[in-house]
């Protein structure tokens, strides 16, 4: 049955494809290492890399080298000032969490190949969360822990409320304007938008809450046994943590700000980053749940916009990094 999906990072999108593309993967893979071209401390330096997973419609970086934009905008280079070994995957901007997960489990190898390392500390936003647990779940030796951030676990109503769509006049149009994005962003790091697959429907059936649930049954580790509770914190070895924001409307002079028209769509407009319900992003030990942050400020976008004293999405990044140092990962 065909479903439809639009991005959560729709106008974010828009946003990027601005920019002139210029390829920027290493040689043996699709990652991205951050560094810096000093060291503050080691504040961050943790025993395993930690490699960032980008949600849907997501990239490592867009831009003209020295003028490009990261999709965790300014927080691997500051992980890297502080001594951090810190990579930012590329996956399908739009896929389910199976194809994303094996492109970032390929990744993964890469990066320890490169490196040297035993695991990887995985961190991930919005599908990178379920994206990070499919590796973990099928290769959990190489995983030391997963950090979710925003992620819809047990879905979000929004992609629910969409696919509405399906078997409507819409369906067609809308699933060719999205993959067409979807390559575009593709297209806008590598200069090739055939280098991975685009499917929009895929996601839509990931993210959908019937979706989420059958991906649940198959990957159980660090996931709540009851509606809104914690996960388990060590799992199968694997340190499981999340946080997530609960704003929507945080900054008027931001774009972001439609957010706050969609997060009436879940829970009467309570509870939810403006597209994914707090519940919903429970995963492993919550670090905290209520930030005043939307979907795109717990990656510091737009372009580190936020509410007034909200706290700084790069310095919570910061010290989760010290705190899987603490933990010795």
């Amino acid at each position: 049955m065909k479903k439809t999906f639009i991005s959560t990072g729709f106008v974010l999108a828009l946003i990027m494809l601005s920019f002139t593309a210029e390829a920027k993967s290493t040689v043996q893979t699709h990652a991205l290492q951050a560094k810096s071209s000093f060291v503050l401390s080691n504040y961050a330096k943790t025993q395993y890399p930690i490699v960032f997973n980008h949600g849907m419609l997501g990239f490592n970086t867009v831009g003209i080298d020295g003028f490009g934009i990261d999709y965790f905008y300014q927080v691997l280079p500051n992980i890297a000032r502080n001594g951090g070994n810190v990579w930012a995957s590329r996956v399908s901007p739009f896929n389910s969490n199976e194809v994303r997960g094996e492109q970032l489990y390929q990744q993964v190898q890469q990066i320890l190949a490169i490196t040297g390392a035993k695991k990887v500390n995985l961190i991930g936003h919005s599908q990178g969360g379920p994206t990070s647990r499919y590796v973990a779940g099928v290769a959990p030796e190489l995983v030391a822990s997963i950090t979710s951030v925003g992620s819809p676990h047990k879905g979000s109503p929004i992609s629910d409320t969409i696919l509405q769509v399906e078997n409507t006049a819409l369906e067609k149009p809308v699933v060719s304007v999205v993959n067409f994005i979807s390559k575009a962003i593709v297209f806008a790091q590598t200069l090739n938008s055939s280098d991975f697959p685009h499917n929009s429907l895929a996601t839509a059936k990931s993210l959908s809450l019937s979706g989420a649930a059958e991906f649940n049954r198959k990957f159980t580790a660090g996931m709540p046994t009851n509606a809104c509770g914690e996960g388990k914190a060590v799992d199968n070895n694997i340190y499981n943590y999340s946080f997530n924001g609960v704003g929507a409307t945080t900054n008027l002079l931001d774009v972001d700000s439609v957010l706050g028209v969609t997060s009436l769509m879940i829970n009467n407009g309570g509870d939810n980053d403006g597209l994914v319900p707090r519940c919903s992003a429970k995963y492993g030990k919550t670090i905290r749940d209520n930030y005043n942050w939307n979907h795109l400020d717990e990656v510091n976008q737009l372009l580190g916009l936020k509410a007034v004293f909200a706290p700084d999405p790069v310095d919570v990044y910061l010290q989760h990094a010290n705190r899987l140092k603490q933990q010795g990962l």
